[in-house]
């Protein structure tokens, strides 16, 4: 077992009311190849939890074990204070799940979308729960749209309302903002924080940092293997990175983007050196053993073409580093 799953809590078997999700090695496995190995985490009710790790990687498998969607191979574990192998069933009427692809009626309207909705999942009074999902989200001017009209940020927001309607106490969020452009999801983002405070647990699987940062906690799965958890700042600390940037103020323009490429080519076969990474006219330097990371990059602090400072890894640095450490067993 590694220390990321060393640290985890074991299941108890009887869930408190603030942990939403507790589970204790579990195992799936898919023709032969085992997809998630010997998982075990704790969610607490009301957290923003967030899925980092590489295409392939057990991801999504893990957030449907985690609650009802999919039965483990083995372990066990409760979700909702249900066990996740024998109360299946009843979890998944408290699920709501949005996935990448927006999967409601293009040809309804926005209101008419969001009153099926509620109609389909028995809620109470639908015409008025979908116009109050409307103004919640700030869609009230749009209610007759096509829902096959909206931009990538409108159909976004119609899904998460569809999604938060039945009234939900835990709400999966596969890759939720995928195309969607930067405003859009800072506003999509707030509305989540809200739903948290409020005591929704959210599980959410992403591949942009920004919005990793944005997690209450957040979980690094690579292979079927959990190999770090907990807030973004432990996750850093964690992963013992030295980090160095080097800025190019001596030369600029077409000189300067050379001087970039070949000092990182120069600079990625040292020992010492685990990742070399530009941005624009600088390169961003990291490597586990600080001595040795100075002793690669002695020889430049002389040319005057360049400023070197320390700096602080941030958490691309440390996913590029455990994808770099993890094995993909297909290969």
């Amino acid at each position: 077992m590694n220390p990321a799953q060393e640290a985890a809590p074991a299941a108890s078997g009887r869930a408190t009311p603030e942990v939403a999700i507790e589970v204790e090695n579990l195992c799936k496995s898919f023709g032969g190849r085992r997809v998630v190995d010997n998982l075990s985490m704790r969610v607490m009710r009301g957290q923003i939890y967030g899925f980092l790790g590489p295409n392939g990687s057990g991801k999504t498998t893990t957030i449907r074990m985690l609650c009802g969607l999919l039965t483990p191979d083995s372990g066990r574990g409760t979700c909702l204070g249900m066990d996740i192998l024998t109360q299946a069933r009843r979890i998944r009427e408290h699920v709501g799940y949005m996935t990448q692809r927006f999967s409601l009626y293009q040809d309804l309207s926005v209101r008419e979308n969001l009153e099926f909705v509620a109609r389909v999942y028995g809620v109470p009074e639908p015409e008025k729960a979908a116009g109050d999902a409307l103004k919640r989200l700030g869609l009230e001017g749009r209610g007759k749209q096509l829902a096959g009209a909206l931009s990538g940020g409108w159909k976004q927001r119609l899904a998460l309302g569809a999604c938060i309607l039945p009234g939900p106490d835990l709400l999966l969020l596969d890759e939720p903002t995928a195309g969607v452009d930067p405003k859009a999801r800072r506003e999509f983002w707030a509305q989540i924080h809200d739903l948290a405070a409020e005591g929704l647990t959210v599980l959410v699987s992403t591949h942009y940092m920004d919005e990793a940062e944005r997690c209450h906690e957040i979980a690094y799965i690579a292979y079927g293997q959990l190999l770090a958890q907990g807030t973004v700042q432990s996750v850093i600390a964690a992963a013992g990175l030295a980090t160095v940037t080097i800025e190019i103020a001596g030369a600029a323009g077409h000189e300067a983007g050379l001087l970039v490429t070949r000092l990182a080519r120069e600079l990625s076969v040292l020992d010492g050196v685990e990742m070399v990474a530009p941005f624009g006219t600088a390169l961003h330097v990291s490597g586990r053993d600080p001595a040795a990371l100075e002793a690669a990059i002695a020889p430049y602090r002389t040319d005057a073409r360049l400023v070197i400072r320390a700096d602080a890894p941030t958490l691309e640095d440390v996913f590029i580093d455990l994808m770099s450490r993890s094995k993909d067993d297909l290969r």
